[in-house]
């Protein structure tokens, strides 16, 4: 309970932060990841907090929500510097207008799982964002974060990324003892993500950790049943090196061609040719 007051301590000293940025131009705050739909670990999670803003925008809106976040994250404890704030008008929340940082994905996470920090709850009317969109988003910042070639959190720079590179992350997968080297925070990202994006792909619905690796352990056909369910626990229980290692070594390859295979046909489906073109070339990085 200490770890999650921990973390509900970080998020209210952004919203005090924010609040004395914007006035009230701040209609209402959010707890959004698993600080709001739970499985929050102290050792891995982020603290993630969604903004709703008041019409019209501001053009100095960004400067300010950067400003109170990186004042924030300058608290200096780990849970303060993996802060990451997402924020948008009424406007740009129901698609009128463009700007703010409000993905799709978590879009989605304010609508199903927002937990109303401070203001009023402003979600009636919003519209659920489209199975095609997230799939989209998802295999995007799948690209941006874990795909060869690709700067990992390029979109979300300043905002909360782990400023790693897609070609070293292929590199890691490659060599497990580099990627457990890391720590469980990013490790247990490598392997989760996909499992996470399989899920919201296949159901639409926010990729929990819990949920995304319940499904996916009930997926017959689907490899790396035991890594995925190793990584869960390593969330809040890191593993010994070497038990890590050997299953990475055994299990991760086969799971990162599971979820491309997945991903490629589903893009192409849906005619995202450029995408699932990008998809197939790093699949082909991944091997047979």
């Amino acid at each position: 309970m200490a770890a999650v007051e921990n973390g509900e301590a970080v998020l209210e000293e952004a919203v005090a932060a924010v609040r004395a940025a914007l006035g009230p131009r701040l209609l209402a705050a959010y707890a959004l990841g698993s600080l709001a739909h739970g499985g929050f670990s102290p050792l891995v999670s982020d603290v993630d907090l969604g903004l709703v803003l008041a019409d019209p925008p501001a053009t100095d809106d960004p400067d300010r929500i950067r400003a109170a976040a990186d004042a924030v994250k300058a608290a200096g404890s780990p849970l303060h510097q993996r802060l990451s704030v997402y924020w948008g008008t009424e406007a740009m929340l129901r698609g009128e207008v463009a700007g703010g940082r409000f993905p799709p994905l978590d879009r989605l996470d304010l609508l199903e799982n927002g937990r109303l920090l401070s203001g009023d709850d402003v979600r009636t009317g919003l519209a659920v964002p489209a199975a095609d969109d997230l799939l989209v988003a998802g295999a995007e910042f799948a690209l941006d974060f874990l795909g060869p070639g690709h700067e990992a959190g390029s979109r979300d720079a300043g905002l909360g990324s782990l400023g790693a590179f897609g070609e070293q992350v292929m590199e890691k997968i490659r060599n497990p003892e580099r990627l457990v080297a890391e720590g469980p925070r990013y490790l247990t990202k490598i392997v989760l993500f996909p499992v996470r994006f399989l899920y919201t792909a296949a159901t639409g619905r926010v990729g929990t950790n819990h949920a995304a690796v319940a499904h996916h352990l009930a997926a017959d056909a689907a490899p790396a049943h035991e890594l995925v369910a190793a990584a869960h626990r390593w969330r809040t229980n890191p593993p010994g090196d070497q038990e890590a290692v050997e299953l990475l070594g055994r299990e991760l390859v086969p799971l990162y061609r599971y979820y491309l295979d997945d991903h490629i046909a589903r893009l192409t489906e849906l005619k995202e040719l450029d995408l699932a073109a990008a998809f197939v070339r790093w699949r082909e990085r991944v091997g047979a």
